[in-house]
């Protein structure tokens, strides 16, 4: 099962971390850029090119370190059909370096909509005679607010290709108590939809107590996020917020159970910009990006004890 697969690469790599790749062209080092811009007259495709040469040097990195990445689809997709290809190149080349990779996109929809995005981003797709995986990540969030709807087409690509989902719980921004918070009779929608996706989760369980069916629950609500742990005790956790979003260690120990399981955090901006913060060449930026996962790996460990199986 594809959240055993992580659990397993998290142990292996004592890192319960995992590396976001949300790419703006102000984030790529000006040495990428004029390569990139050189060597097309087309600025969607320069830049298209420009983010997947930065995503390689991190990957090339990291892929020793860290279990996961994490492309989110927003940030190809705004440079057209040269940046999805971008994203889909990201995705092979990540797992070419053994690396787990978890899709954000976010998808949310029902029916054979739905379908079509499982298909897209965890499934095949029929051409022909052949079934083809088209971004073939290992993971995909998804927004389960439309209910069973949006999420039963996702199941069924989980069982029958080995993949995983986490659900948009509580998540990290702001203004997530407008909706999240609020009450159905005297639980808050965030508690609904966390017994909702432990029930989701009962049809495709793991071998490490985890099912297919994790959950978004951001480190900017530690409160909430103990609360979650304790009453979601099969859903893996992906955990926004750390670092740049003001989340710290402690926050994000509440996700963990006491073996230094049960979640995933994520550092984006911190680990792709580090090499801004730090002053260091921009040549140098991909090392410094694997100084600031070894830091930000250290700085978790010490706030959740060991892990194990």
């Amino acid at each position: 099962m594809s959240m055993d697969l992580l659990i397993e690469k998290i142990v292996e790599m004592k890192n319960p971390t995992v590396a976001g790749l949300d790419p703006k062209l102000d984030y790529v080092p000006e040495y990428i850029l004029k390569e990139a811009f050189a060597a097309s007259d087309d600025p969607l495709e320069a830049a298209a090119n420009a983010l997947l040469q930065f995503n390689k040097g991190l990957i090339d990195e990291l892929c020793d370190i860290v279990p996961a990445v994490k492309p989110q689809a927003a940030y190809y997709e705004m440079y057209g059909w040269q940046g999805v290809r971008a994203l889909a190149r990201t995705i092979a080349y990540a797992h070419e370096k053994g690396m787990y990779v978890i899709t954000d996109g976010k998808r949310n929809d029902i029916g054979t909509t739905m379908e079509a995005y499982a298909a897209a981003h965890i499934g095949k797709t029929a051409v022909g005679d052949q079934m083809i995986a088209a971004f073939g990540g290992d993971c995909l969030t998804v927004n389960g607010y439309l209910g069973s709807d949006g999420i039963k087409p996702l199941l069924k690509m989980c069982k029958e290709y080995d993949k995983g989902i986490y659900v948009l719980v509580k998540t990290s921004n702001p203004s997530s108590g407008e909706l999240q918070d609020q009450k159905i009779g005297d639980r808050s929608v965030y508690e609904v939809m966390g017994e909702m996706c432990e029930k989701w989760g009962e049809e495709v369980p793991g071998k490490y107590g985890y099912s297919a069916v994790g959950a978004v629950v951001g480190a900017t609500y530690p409160s909430q996020l103990e609360e979650l742990r304790a009453k979601m005790p099969h859903t893996f956790f992906l955990v926004p917020g750390y670092g740049a979003q003001g989340g710290g260690a402690k926050d994000v120990s509440y996700a963990f159970d006491k073996r230094g399981l049960g979640a995933v955090i994520n550092s984006s901006r911190g680990i792709m910009c580090a090499y801004k913060k730090a002053g260091v060449d921009e040549h140098d930026y991909a090392k410094a990006a694997r100084a600031e996962a070894i830091r930000m790996r250290e700085d978790i460990l010490g706030a959740i004890g060991d892990i194990s199986l």
